[in-house]
């Protein structure tokens, strides 16, 4: 087994060359997996699992879900969490002899891939105003603070949850969908300033290849 690294490009042109390091790759019949090392976040400032998302969205737009992935996490965050991945040392070990397993790869309609938490807002820190549904199961109409998206690691694939001071249960499907008179959407802790009446995250008609324990 041939693998290769990918690390953040240096700033300025990240989407560009991400784009032009990944096809070099999965242009090399010989490689069968990447493993995906970000920065931790006081190094970048940006979540790593918004990196590791777009690698793997990368993967899904080239139809290359074929490649096995591993996450180095240097930390811990809301993906290593969903995957029940390590981070640090022990991610790299994993990384190099850990074996994958094929599992749902949840997406939006703007064909970004989550992979740790994105929420359903509304505009300018205002209350949410719309409702939403996982599958054809209401999940909130009205107001609310914000919707909690997380993918699973079982089928159906995806679940929400109206989030509170107290948050409520989760739903769980193969779609969570919500519409609004304000809504915005925020993916891996990084927020999408312009408003939408509509946001889906769903599961994709196939599965990625993710290295676990």
């Amino acid at each position: 087994m041939a693998s290769a690294l990918i690390v953040p490009p240096p700033p300025g042109s990240e989407a560009a060359a991400l784009a032009r390091r990944l096809s070099a790759v999965l242009d090399d019949p010989a490689i069968t997996r990447i493993v995906v090392a970000p920065p931790p976040k006081r190094e970048s400032g940006e979540n790593p699992d918004a990196f590791f998302g777009a690698v793997v969205g990368v993967l899904m737009r080239h139809e290359r879900l074929d490649v096995e992935v591993a996450y180095a996490a240097p930390e811990a965050t809301a993906a290593t969490s969903v995957y029940g991945l390590p981070h640090g040392e022990a991610a790299r070990a994993l990384a190099e002899h850990g074996a994958a397993q094929a599992l749902p790869l949840i997406r939006d309609d703007a064909a970004t891939v989550l992979v740790g938490r994105a929420r359903h807002r509304g505009a300018d820190g205002e209350a949410l105003v719309g409702e939403t549904y996982v599958d054809s199961e209401r999940l909130f109409e009205g107001r609310t603070r914000a919707v909690q998206i997380e993918p699973l690691t079982v089928e159906p694939g995806v679940r929400g949850r109206v989030q509170r001071r107290l948050p409520g249960g989760w739903l769980t499907g193969r779609a969570v969908q919500t519409g609004g008179a304000n809504l915005v959407v925020e993916r891996e802790g990084v927020l999408t300033p312009r408003t939408v009446k509509r946001s889906t995250f769903y599961r994709h008609h196939l599965d990625w290849k993710l290295v676990r324990p």
